[in-house]
């Protein structure tokens, strides 16, 4: 019972969250490769709250809030959905290397998506189905971990075993269908690095009613996985189901996962790198992670992605390796110093 004696979620670092993501959605808004000033960016958002002029252009209003603004909310919305999916994906399984793609939505999600880019091109090509293929393959693939890990036992340690196995017979079956279309690897490779979409904000309301409901979810959960941490026995004794726990919070986490895989690829270190850092930072109860890996999860890769669009402007780094750049050095780090993560 001691173990549960979790520390609640205190205001001051609810506020520090709050305050990051804000703060790196300002940063997005305010900095990019077109040079729109950062004093008239200000005065345009003034200009658009209190019904002023406007300080820019027709083209720099239309950069600003059809491209860089819906950008900046997309980018947010994906590194929450992926850092408290980790955390979730954490807690449920008591292992801190868990990820979001620990049970096959990153398999299922490149398989589907290299399936319709090198075989079925012209389907590809209509907006939107991409998206669809990749959020339906990265369910898939994670029903199939869950079928495979149930028949076997379905506690923690078997669907672990399962999403490896099923991640790599996934993985296998993406490499045989880019070797059929040697001619769509650049553009397989480019969505598997993750990108966020500058097409307006239509990603954004595709994503947004999944991540409030899986996010709430995962959040009424927290002290759940909390109960959970001490052992399947325990839990049971005090009056949970550790099997229907353990489903509803994965199924939750993994259609967050889906969400985020659809419209941005697949970008990887975030639901790692996020969960540790709240960790470190606010104590290890899940009613303390799960709620701030939301918010400094958004913020994370608002930033990764500032970084992405302005280091080598005009031109553009995929998102994925600047979220590798700055999350393998962390575990380096924590490795090297003999930390407890």
């Amino acid at each position: 019972m001691s173990e549960l004696r979790r520390t609640r979620l205190r205001p001051l670092p609810l506020l520090a969250g709050v305050a990051a993501l804000l703060l790196a959605l300002l940063a997005s808004v305010l900095l990019g490769a077109a040079d729109l000033g950062w004093q008239r960016v200000l005065a345009e958002i003034g200009a658009q709250l209190s019904g002023g002029h406007s300080p820019l252009s027709e083209r720099e209003a239309a950069i600003l809030w059809q491209l860089r603004v819906p950008r900046a909310v997309l980018g947010a919305l994906v590194g929450a959905a992926l850092a408290v999916s980790g955390a979730a994906f954490q807690g449920v399984f008591r292992n801190p290397l868990a990820d979001p793609y620990l049970l096959g939505a990153a398999g299922g999600a490149g398989l589907a998506v290299t399936i319709v880019i090198t075989l079925l091109p012209q389907a590809g090509s209509v907006p939107g189905v991409a998206q669809a293929a990749a959020f339906a393959g990265a369910l898939g693939g994670v029903a199939v971990t869950w079928l495979v890990g149930r028949s076997a036992g379905n506690d923690a340690a078997t669907l672990v075993l399962a999403g490896v196995a099923v991640g790599a017979f996934l993985t296998a079956g993406q490499t045989f269908v880019q070797q059929l279309r040697l001619e769509s690897l650049q553009q397989v490779y480019l969505w598997i690095l993750g990108r966020l979409s500058t097409t307006g904000w239509r990603d954004v309301l595709l994503v947004l009613p999944l991540l409030i409901v899986s996010g709430a979810v995962l959040c009424a959960c927290a002290r759940l996985l909390d109960v959970l941490g001490v052992g399947d026995e325990e839990a049971a004794s005090l009056g949970v189901h550790p099997g229907r726990a353990r489903a509803l919070v994965l199924l939750a986490a993994s259609l967050a996962t889906a969400a985020a895989v659809s419209v941005a690829g697949l970008i990887g270190f975030v639901g790692l790198v996020v969960p540790h850092l709240v960790r470190l930072a606010a104590g290890g109860g899940n009613r303390v992670v799960v709620p701030l890996s939301l918010l400094f999860g958004g913020a994370f890769l608002v930033l990764a992605d500032m970084l992405a669009r302005t280091v080598l402007a005009p031109a553009e780094l995929p998102i994925g390796v600047v979220t590798a750049f700055t999350g393998a050095p962390f575990f380096a780090v924590l490795l090297h110093r003999g930390r407890r993560i």
